[in-house]
Formats: C-alpha cells, structure tokens, sequence
C-alpha cells in the first residue's frame, strides 16, 4: 500500500537525511513499527485525518506508534515537517514508501512462509537455509504463520514469487485437471 508521488518523497528525503547521520537502520526500525501499528489499530489513520484532533497530539501518536524516545531527532524532525505540511494523513504511506526503500537499498527480501501446522524447528532452519541460497546473498526478513486451511505442506512468497507445495494446492490441481478433461 505504497500511496503515490507525495509519500515516496517524503521518504526518499527521510532517507537521504537519515543516511546522511548514519541513523537509517533506526529509522527503518521505527517505520516497520508506525506501518505495523497501523494495520493493527486503524483508529490511528481516522485521528490523523481528523481536523479537531490537535497536531501536538497527532505527533504523541505516531511517536508512540513508532517507537520513538527522546534522541530520536530525525523522527521528530519528520514530525514537525508533517505538521508545517499539513501531511499527518500522509504516516503510512510514508512508513510503508521508506521500508520499501531501504529494503531495495541494503538488499532485502521479504519472506512469508504458511505451513498448515507449526514447524519443527530444525526444519525452519532447514528451509530458512534454502531459501537464503535462492536469494543468492540478498538479506531476508523471514515471517512465519499457521494456516490449517493449507491441509499439508507449505506456501513460500518472496516478492513476486510464490512456491505453493501444500495439499490444499495439489486437490485444487487434480480438481482442474479432472474437470478439462
């Protein structure tokens, strides 16, 4: 949900800034959180959007939703520039346009593995190895989750592509195949 011109300038400016002071890691660090708190608490989008909430108030939020302390001047730097801009409404996509850039500039991939049940962990580190050889040196930020949907077996997206060898995938197949002939 990377939304448009206005965010990826934003970000791309964050960036350069943040680089410059060697803070970029921590910035990244702090946007992963501000996009994950908006995910999980879309409350915070409708009080940015709202013109009676104060933007002293505004800027409390997104600190707290990303983390922030007291020597994080970078952050509060791109806090004050929201609230000149008028661009409160503008965080997450800001958050989301910053990930994606400094992902593409350290070379990390992202990782999502669903497996039907919970994995032995001797067999995550296993498939973490593999999957590490695929991506041929890139960095990965590895997520794993249960899906009983999946039946059997397991889906690996990274990207644009996707490896589903689950069971749910093989009868969706066989089904397919059945029903052309």
């Amino acid at each position: 949900m990377n939304e448009g011109l206005i965010p990826r300038r934003y970000a791309k400016a964050l960036y350069e800034y943040a680089a410059s002071l060697g803070k970029e890691e921590r910035i990244y660090d702090m946007m992963k959180n501000l996009s994950g708190a908006f995910e999980t608490m879309p409350q915070i989008r409708k009080a940015l959007a709202n013109p009676f909430v104060d933007a002293g108030d505004k800027k409390k939020v997104l600190a707290t939703a990303a983390g922030a302390v007291e020597d994080d001047t970078v952050f509060a730097n791109l806090l004050s520039l929201l609230d000149s801009n008028r661009r409160f409404d503008m965080a997450q996509g800001i958050a989301l346009a910053y990930e994606d850039m400094y992902r593409s500039a350290k070379g990390i991939k992202i990782v999502k593995v669903q497996t039907a049940s919970p994995l032995d962990p001797a067999l995550e580190q296993r498939l973490k190895k593999i999957i590490a050889e695929h991506l041929h040196g890139d960095t990965m930020e590895y997520t794993a989750s249960v899906n009983p949907d999946l039946i059997g077996g397991f889906t690996v997206q990274t990207g644009n592509e996707r490896l589903d060898a689950s069971v749910a995938n093989e009868l969706k197949q066989l089904r397919l195949n059945l029903i052309s002939k």
